[in-house]
């Protein structure tokens, strides 16, 4: 049996770990939440699993007056944008984004000074900094809505990652949304000759591909050329993922996105067998919320998220906005 007593950096698993998890939330008033991207062991353990927007939203009607938030740093900032008044903790501060680290607030003021009449949409997946200076945010499976909700004379910056603005873009057909050249790096390396590899090698997979992925366009060619059939092409958010997994037919589907994605749609549907598109496409910073991590944050209550009050308040308007468009869908 693993000790509960291990070092920081090491994944403790086993009963023992369960039951001290438990013991700690429990005591702390929490509840644990945790991204689909994170270790299985840290999603089995969570109150609850999901993508950052959903989460945010069951932390601030949550009872509990601590929200420990395994996912990273800019998921546990809109908890606490979300639920002001609540603790929130992320087990490890370090845990950053490479997406939400390509635009700072000070380019999008810069960016905002060049085209002063422009809307500016931002994804969910950017720091408080950003939000602030942001009209409205989106997420994945709401960005076309919260496009349409823009008068279609008005210009929109769109901000920062590239293929989703790529995507909405073709879903939207507008011409007047300029587009920031930010990435995930995980998902920009899952590539369109990969996902061409899979789909010759797995005939009749069905596709479950992220708008962040480099190979979203490669999966719309596929479908617009006859080689796969449309209905088995799918570009989803991670929560359209786990809602999909529960009504395919497939036998088979390739998934392009981060790998801990698998853990959730192999629960919901394992008949289904699911297959990643890039077996090496795993987030270093998702991984840095281990076991052990979990335990240190729930016994001595680090690390807390804080936001100045003045950011907050205007990066809680922009989410607000998005929210009150309609629902905003399965999140990031």
């Amino acid at each position: 049996m693993t000790s509960v007593d291990t070092p920081h950096n090491a994944r403790p698993v086993g009963v023992r770990w369960r039951e001290e998890v438990r013991r700690l939330v429990k005591r702390r008033d929490a509840v644990v939440l945790a991204h689909n991207y994170q270790l299985p062991e840290i999603q089995d353990v969570a109150d609850f699993t999901g993508d950052s927007l959903a989460l945010s939203r069951i932390a601030a009607g949550s009872n509990a007056s601590t929200t420990v938030f395994c996912g990273v740093h800019f998921m546990a900032e809109t908890a606490k944008l979300l639920a002001p008044d609540k603790t929130v903790l992320i087990p490890d501060a370090r845990a950053g984004c490479s997406l939400a680290d390509s635009i700072t607030a000070e380019q999008l003021r810069d960016w905002k000074a060049q085209h002063p009449t422009a809307a500016v949409v931002s994804y969910v997946n950017t720091t408080a900094d950003v939000k602030a200076e942001t009209d409205i945010c989106c997420t994945s499976s709401n960005a076309v809505d919260v496009i349409a909700s823009i008068p279609p004379h008005q210009d929109i910056l769109f901000c920062p990652d590239k293929f989703l603005g790529a995507h909405v873009r073709r879903e939207t057909g507008r011409t007047n949304i300029r587009v920031w050249d930010g990435e995930c790096h995980v998902h920009a390396g899952i590539n369109g000759a990969e996902l061409n590899q899979r789909v010759s090698a797995n005939p009749g997979a069905e596709l479950f591909v992220h708008p962040e992925c480099g190979c979203a366009t490669s999966a719309l060619y596929l479908a617009g050329e006859g080689i796969l059939p449309p209905e088995q092409v799918n570009i989803l958010s991670t929560g359209d993922m786990v809602r999909r997994a529960r009504s395919t037919r497939a036998s088979t589907v390739l998934v392009a996105t981060e790998i801990g994605m698998l853990h959730q749609l192999r629960k919901v549907a394992p008949d289904v067998d699911f297959r990643p598109v890039n077996d090496e496409a795993s987030c270093r910073y998702m991984k840095m919320i281990t076991p052990a991590a979990l335990l240190r944050s729930l016994r001595e209550g680090t690390d807390e998220v804080r936001i100045d009050p003045r950011i907050a308040a205007r990066a809680r308007e922009s989410v607000q906005r998005m929210i009150r468009i309609g629902e905003p869908g399965g999140g990031e």
